[in-house]
């Protein structure tokens, strides 16, 4: 009955997560203000590195069709495809709340970027000569969203499972493909700064509450705290998550 209702409880948190993303995080708050706003000094700020790196990518076309790979190879759908498999191999390993919790961030994380682009409004960058195209708004980045969320999925649920040296490499990479996919955005003329450091802001925001409330659900069933950089550390052993009682 215990692990019922601490159940219920986490399905009730998760969708309370949802609703309180959209106010999360002063930094985005205040970016999102003054990009409705219009404000002149970050307008100005957006609209020189946009060009400065439009140029410096159009001055190399191996550079921009690396850039093109790099915008197919983390594009957003990729880390949810990977959420899922993730989240099918939980639901085997008998793990299913952490599947659940997996599935929710991915696919949720992507819903609110969809969201806030409307809210927002921003079109793309307009620039003289971009070296791409892309449709749709543009405050936050999608890209930037999705590398920070997919990333922090990835890396939360599988840390327990890597050796120390593995880890450090994990989050290297982690790190390495979330600055790389933000350069990309900007360099092809897709995004403004502001929506590059937007995306990563909320991205991270929303991975930080849902663990957090995967780990009052643990908390609720009696399991012992688990490490900042890890969501389920009993995973590594192969333990099951707690039956319904």
């Amino acid at each position: 009955m215990v692990v019922r209702w601490a159940d219920r409880r986490l399905v009730i948190r998760l969708a309370i997560a949802a609703v309180a993303a959209f106010g999360l995080g002063l930094p985005f708050l205040l970016l999102a203000v003054l990009v409705r706003g219009r404000w002149d000094p970050l307008q100005r700020l957006d609209l020189a590195v946009a060009r400065e790196l439009n140029e410096f990518a159009r001055g190399s076309g191996a550079l921009v069709r690396a850039l093109e790979i790099v915008a197919v190879v983390f594009d957003p759908n990729v880390f949810r495809v990977a959420a899922v498999g993730l989240a099918v191999w939980l639901f085997v390993r008998r793990s299913p709340r952490l599947a659940v919790w997996t599935l929710v961030t991915s696919l949720v994380g992507a819903l609110l970027g969809v969201l806030l682009k409307a809210v927002v409004g921003r079109a793309r960058p307009t620039l003289d000569d971009p070296v791409a195209h892309a449709g749709g708004l543009s405050f936050p980045s999608g890209h930037a969203l999705g590398s920070v969320v997919g990333c922090g999925v990835l890396l939360l649920v599988l840390t327990p499972l890597l050796s120390a040296g593995w880890r450090r490499v994990a989050w290297t990479a982690a790190v390495l493909i979330v600055l790389l996919v933000g350069f990309d955005r900007i360099a092809l003329g897709v995004h403004y700064l502001s929506d590059v450091v937007a995306g990563w802001v909320i991205g991270l925001g929303w991975v930080a509450l849902t663990a957090a409330v995967f780990e009052a659900w643990r908390r609720d069933v009696g399991l012992p705290p688990s490490p900042p950089s890890e969501v389920e550390p009993e995973i590594a052993e192969g333990v099951p998550e707690p039956r319904l009682g």
